[in-house]
C-alpha cells in the first residue's frame, strides 16, 4: 500500500552582498527605483533559506528525505557558493541576473531542483530580512 505524502522542510542560513541595478538603465533611474539597494559599493543582507522537499515517506526508515542529507546537499549547491560572497560578481548561477530575492530565489531552485531528486522540491522560502521573503514554487 501507498505511504502518506508529507513535505519537510529545512533552514540554512548565508550572508551576501549586492546591488540591485540595470545596466541598461541610467544611473538616476537605477537611484529612483533601487535606492540604497543601488549603492554602488554593495550591501548586504543575512538571508534565510526554507528548503522544502516532498515525497513519499519512506516504509524502512520513516523519513522523505534525511534532514541531514537534504542540509548538506542545500550546502554544497548554493550555501557553500553564495555564503560571503557577491552575488552579482562571485556567484556562478547568479552571472547577469539582477539578484533581487525574487531572482536568487528562482536562481536556487534551478540549482536545487535536479540536486534534491528523488525527493520533489516544492517550495522554497527566501528571508531577505526578519520582515520580507519571497516564496517559489516552481512554476
Amino acid at each position: 500500500h501507498r505511504m502518506p505524502r508529507v513535505t519537510v522542510t529545512r533552514r540554512l542560513s548565508f550572508n551576501a552582498a549586492h546591488r540591485l541595478h540595470n545596466p541598461t538603465w541610467s544611473d538616476d533611474e537605477n537611484q529612483q527605483l533601487f535606492g540604497p539597494c543601488n549603492n554602488p559599493n554593495w550591501h548586504g543582507h543575512n538571508y534565510r533559506l526554507d528548503v522544502s522537499v516532498a515525497g513519499d515517506v519512506e516504509a524502512r526508515t520513516g523519513y522523505v528525505m534525511d534532514l541531514k542529507r537534504l542540509r548538506d546537499l542545500v550546502e554544497q549547491h548554493v550555501v557553500d557558493k553564495i555564503d560571503h560572497r557577491n552575488l552579482n560578481i562571485d556567484v556562478d548561477f547568479m552571472q547577469g541576473i539582477n539578484p533581487t530575492a525574487e531572482n536568487i530565489v528562482i536562481a536556487c531552485w534551478r540549482v536545487l531542483a535536479p540536486a534534491l531528486r528523488p525527493a520533489e522540491l516544492t517550495r522554497l522560502r527566501l528571508w531577505e530580512t526578519d520582515n520580507n521573503y519571497v516564496e517559489y514554487e516552481g512554476r
